[in-house]
């Protein structure tokens, strides 16, 4: 049966995901006292950190270390898409209260033309979204290595380093902590590999995508501000989710059988591939390299929205989580039908699984 342990990790450890920094399997990294970049980035052709956005496409899976109390998991994966000619972004939730989107897309601020990562979300309910900037790049044949600083007060507040080989990607985080210290320390490090990188394609294709044209401009936006986060994003994140474009909105459901009867403070895993994981009826364990997006939800919260979510085709898959240990086990109810929907771009799709088989 399906061994989907690493997945279904605790809701409190989704909270690490705040501070996340993408970072991939680099060595010889730039040493920290070394100087800012000093080229001339006022014309597009030569927009800092340009080739990640094209190393960091394709889904993702890797274990989070932390040296938060909270610790570290096994497993976060992570669909990367191009959503523009000039922009690439992922999704992810884990429930209703807590999801995390990240983008990285080409932005001019003080002239200069610059990669920019957005990283932000709801965590415990409470919004929070942050901006960095490229300053430090590293690309070699082999490994490339990219450092993006908070916009306003540098990486003595908070900075991602984004680490990219071709079949890897380490994304390290710091930060000073809401400004309880002196200078920003490590908080995360994902190291992940990579699963897929057909899922992708076709948006890189529509698009032509990398392309060195611009997204945003930053000019003015951060003016008279302190740092470059929002806490109430809604009414002031310059760039917000609802204005990203051509991604869709998937409405799924699930179903079972009169014989299922759910306890109210039991979880139901609702997750979606992009391959079947029953090709001709038969199990394929090696297509969970293919999941994209998964949400727990309640037992008897039945269908969920997932928001911002990449157009393309989807085999949704459900499981009832009976004695509560993450991962279907004998005594789980789960789906085993390949239900599949298409996604458009800027359109909304339904998928209804069926959870009609009891793991022995």
């Amino acid at each position: 049966m399906l061994s989907l342990r690493p997945l279904f990790f605790r809701s409190s450890l989704f909270l690490l995901l705040a501070m996340l920094v993408f970072s991939a399997c680099k060595k010889n990294k730039p040493d920290d006292d070394e100087p800012l970049p000093t080229a001339d980035y006022t014309d597009i052709e030569n927009t800092l950190g340009f080739g990640v956005l094209s190393k960091v496409q394709g889904i993702w899976n890797g274990a989070v270390t932390s040296t938060t109390p909270l610790g570290g998991f096994p497993e976060w994966i992570v669909d990367f898409r191009a959503i523009s000619a000039n922009q690439v972004a992922a999704k992810n939730e884990l429930d209703p209260n807590n999801d995390i989107f990240m983008s990285f897309f080409i932005a001019k601020y003080n002239g200069e033309y610059r990669v920019c990562f957005r990283n932000g979300g709801s965590f415990a309910g409470q919004e929070r979204v942050s901006y960095f900037l490229a300053d430090s790049v590293s690309e070699t044949g082999s490994v490339s290595y990219y450092r993006f600083s908070e916009v306003i007060k540098g990486k003595n507040r908070a900075y991602t380093e984004v680490i990219c080989k071709s079949d890897s990607l380490i994304i390290k985080s710091y930060t000073n902590n809401y400004n309880t210290q002196m200078t920003s320390t490590p908080h995360m490090t994902w190291r992940a590999k990579l699963q897929d990188a057909t899922a992708s394609q076709a948006a890189a294709s529509l698009f032509g995508f990398p392309q060195k044209t611009l997204t945003k401009d930053f000019s003015t936006v951060f003016d008279g501000l302190a740092e470059a986060m929002y806490f109430n994003a809604s009414s002031t994140d310059p760039y917000p989710e609802d204005q990203q474009p051509y991604l869709g909105i998937a409405n799924i459901s699930f179903t079972h059988p009169g014989a299922y009867s759910p306890d109210p403070n039991k979880k139901v895993y609702l997750y979606m591939t992009t391959q079947p994981l029953y090709p001709g009826g038969i199990y394929n364990p090696t297509n969970l390299k293919y999941r994209s997006r998964y949400v727990v939800l309640s037992s008897t919260m039945q269908t969920f929205q997932f928001n911002y979510m990449h157009p393309g085709t989807y085999y949704v898959y459900a499981f009832y989580d009976a004695d509560g240990n993450y991962y279907p086990s004998s005594g789980d109810w789960t789906s085993i039908a390949n239900t599949s929907f298409t996604l458009g771009a800027v359109s909304t799709s339904s998928a209804t699984a069926q959870i009609n088989f009891n793991i022995p």
